[in-house]
């Protein structure tokens, strides 16, 4: 599964945003991850407490949050969401061509973590 280089690669950024903050420990992670992509966050969850065991991130959680597509319409500018109903085209003018304009990165959004005094 590929969404295991996505942990390992989120937990590694969230471990050297601790340290270059001097954490004392980090409570969870906010992760966005884009409806148009391959990754599911059930997987997410599922490979991140083993990525995180024996690190500053062990005891924390992982909080996704699905971000929905938006398309803009290269025909007549309207934005609009890709449904299956409209065989994906636009909701206006139908015209099949488009450009994503949200919902296909997995990006690491907040590090929440206690800082050293």
């Amino acid at each position: 599964m590929h969404e295991m280089s996505y942990v390992i690669r989120f937990v590694n950024m969230a471990i050297e945003t601790a340290q270059s903050q001097n954490a004392k420990s980090v409570e969870s992670l906010v992760v966005e991850v884009g409806e148009m992509t391959s990754v599911l966050p059930m997987y997410l969850h599922k490979y991140y407490p083993q990525a995180i065991k024996n690190t500053i991130l062990e005891g924390s959680q992982l909080k996704t949050i699905v971000v929905k597509s938006k398309v803009e319409c290269l025909s007549c500018h309207a934005h609009y969401h890709p449904e299956r109903s409209h065989q994906y085209l636009c909701p206006v003018c139908q015209s099949a061509m488009g450009r994503i304009l949200e919902g296909r990165d997995v990006r690491l959004k907040e590090v929440h973590m206690t800082i050293d005094d």
